[in-house]
């Protein structure tokens, strides 16, 4: 594994440490106004969601579930940490950069426009997603994303941009070259054809200045699932998805230096229309959903993958919401369920399934409230206009600044592990 990720994979340790630091405090100043005969209250699903369960998933090897996340306990015990001078703080975020590292935007043509230029000078956006229409070759396309990463930024915010691109192999390519094969090709072969098909994808975006790569999908699909006709899924089993897609291709990814996106959690195989064109109700049970579709995606997670984007369908069993809406999702299944400490972002909020939802307003305060860490706009324009939104509502403290510190760090975490 490239050193830069391995000290992502460090820092994240760093940061869960002063997580349980700020969660002892937390929790001492709860039980002294407790004691005062004031009564402690333990935020729920909240806006008529039902809350999640919390059922602890053992780590490899067997060792004992944790307690749920609904019970406050102490802190675990750990290692020393390192001395303040070895492991330097960041500088405290303001409103504005707090929400400019939970978007994600998009751009038309060859040339990164003004507007979005000036948004990350500012310090408005954590990267970038390119498209067909953003990418003619390696060469034009790495000095464009050299461009970008220029930008001047502010001192808290200048860790390389999240460059990030849709590059699953067969009908889903932005840029020429590998993967020569679909992931449903990949999924009949062995799991070193997979990998191998990683390591190539992932040489050849970092020609072109790419860092993440928004694939593997993890979908299990059914005979039904659009995503399986368009050949985006390995296969209808989780353990040929998992062998395929995170043992080969997420591996062979990573390896190579550049980010995994595991995608669309909690599974989308069962979808018969794409959410990009119409909203989709996915009524499978929650025993179900977790015995299969969600398999894989604890499987990456175990193996430390970066990303996992939360799709649009929406899940009965769970929420009402798209699941990138949805606290019980996004925060429940995804955060305390399966254990993910890395980046989760949603599917493009430009896309049906969300506007179906609601208004561009309320679907960004809704991303943001359940927890999602970026939201995904095909345009930039979508995007300052969800930072305004997001800003106002932050300043106003109708959402949880410590939501918002804790998404931005995890975001921050993962800039610092990739390539500039």
């Amino acid at each position: 594994m490239p050193a830069q990720l391995r000290e992502l994979q460090a820092r994240r340790r760093a940061a869960r440490a002063r997580r349980r630091r700020r969660g002892a405090v937390a929790l001492a100043a709860a039980l002294a106004i407790g004691s005062g005969g004031l009564a402690v209250i333990v935020g729920g699903a909240g806006d008529g969601e039902e809350a999640p369960e919390v059922p602890a998933v053992p780590a490899p090897g067997g060792s004992p579930p944790s307690m749920p996340a609904s019970s406050p306990q102490p802190p675990a015990a750990s290692s020393p940490e390192p001395s303040p001078e070895a492991t330097p703080q960041p500088p405290r975020l303001d409103a504005r950069r707090l929400i400019g590292e939970r978007l994600i935007a998009g751009y038309d043509g060859l040339e990164p426009p003004r507007g979005l230029r000036r948004m990350i000078q500012r310090g408005d956006l954590a990267g970038v997603i390119l498209f067909e229409d953003n990418i003619a070759g390696h060469r034009r396309t790495r000095r464009a994303v050299a461009t970008l990463q220029r930008i001047p930024r502010p001192r808290a915010v200048r860790p390389p941009l999240a460059v990030m691109v849709d590059q699953e192999g067969g009908l889903v390519e932005r840029l020429s070259g590998p993967p020569t094969a679909s992931a449903q090709e990949m999924g009949s072969r062995r799991s070193a054809f997979a990998r191998r098909q990683g390591a190539a994808t992932a040489r050849s975006l970092r020609r072109a200045g790419i860092n993440v790569n928004l694939a593997p999908v993890l979908d299990v699909v059914r005979r039904s699932s659009a995503i399986g006709a368009e050949h985006r899924s390995f296969a209808r089993r989780p353990a040929q998805v998992i062998t395929a897609g995170v043992a080969g291709f997420a591996r062979g990814l990573r390896a190579g230096g550049v980010a995994a996106t595991a995608k669309h959690f909690p599974g989308l195989g069962a979808a018969e229309v794409n959410t990009d064109e119409a909203s989709q109700r996915i009524a499978l049970s929650r025993r179900r959903l977790r015995r299969v579709d969600e398999r894989p995606f604890a499987s990456f997670i175990r193996a430390g993958g970066e990303l996992v984007m939360l799709g649009l369908a929406t899940y009965p069993a769970f929420s009402n919401r798209p699941a990138a809406l949805s606290r019980s999702i996004a925060s429940g299944e995804l955060r305390r369920r399966l254990g993910f400490e890395g980046v989760s972002i949603s599917d493009s909020l430009d896309a049906s399934a969300a506007r179906s939802f609601g208004g561009r307003r309320r679907v960004a305060i809704e991303a943001a409230r359940a927890g999602t860490d970026l939201l995904l706009y095909g345009d930039w324009r979508t995007a300052r206009l969800a930072g305004r939104v997001l800003r106002h509502e932050l300043l106003s403290g109708h959402l949880d600044r410590d939501g918002f510190e804790a998404s931005a760090e995890r975001v921050l975490e993962l800039r610092r592990g990739l390539g500039g």
